[in-house]
């Protein structure tokens, strides 16, 4: 959400953060939109009305769609003529999910990402960090003893790895 302190007195505004808050990500269910960080900010628009802004994880993300279609569906039932704003700069990056995300991801069966360095303000990054050797630890025993066996996991924003000590698969959600 944006760091613009809030107008306390916008009851209705509240009431429509509260009810986006409870949202989650449809590719990580336990996850709401808020924690991700693609959930980035609501306000009112220059003509009053409510605007919600998000930012997808990626360009080609295919949840995007879904996660437009949900807050829509909230805006619809209080404030019909909202709208929703996908804003793409500055780009999502993984710093953004808040330690409740990280947690929760664990929890659920997936490494959560390493926090990565932010490139300065006005700097592009057009290709992800490059991910050190640092070992990935696993969401199920907590052993580092593990190995990459595919960069490409359940979504492109995953890797799969597995724990050579209780040899279980698992996802790592990688870093952006």
């Amino acid at each position: 959400m944006s760091t613009a302190p809030a107008d306390t007195t916008d009851a209705p505004i509240d009431a429509l953060r509260s009810a986006l808050a409870r949202l989650t990500d449809p590719e990580i269910p336990v996850i709401t939109l808020e924690e991700m960080g693609i959930l980035r900010d609501v306000r009112r628009g220059s003509d009053g009305q409510p605007e919600v802004v998000i930012t997808p994880t990626y360009s080609g993300c295919p949840a995007m769609g879904q996660i437009e279609d949900d807050v829509r569906a909230v805006l619809q039932e209080t404030h019909p003529r909202g709208r929703v704003i996908t804003q793409l700069a500055p780009a999502w990056t993984t710093d953004w999910m808040s330690d409740t995300a990280r947690e929760k991801l664990r929890a659920y069966g997936i490494a959560p990402p390493r926090c990565t360095t932010a490139p300065p303000p006005g700097v592009l990054r057009f290709s992800r960090q490059a991910v050190t050797a640092e070992a990935i630890a696993c969401p199920q025993c907590g052993s580092h003893n593990t190995t990459e066996t595919s960069p490409f996991g359940s979504t492109a924003c995953k890797a799969l790895y597995r724990c050579l000590d209780c040899l279980e698969p698992f996802d790592y959600f990688k870093p952006y």
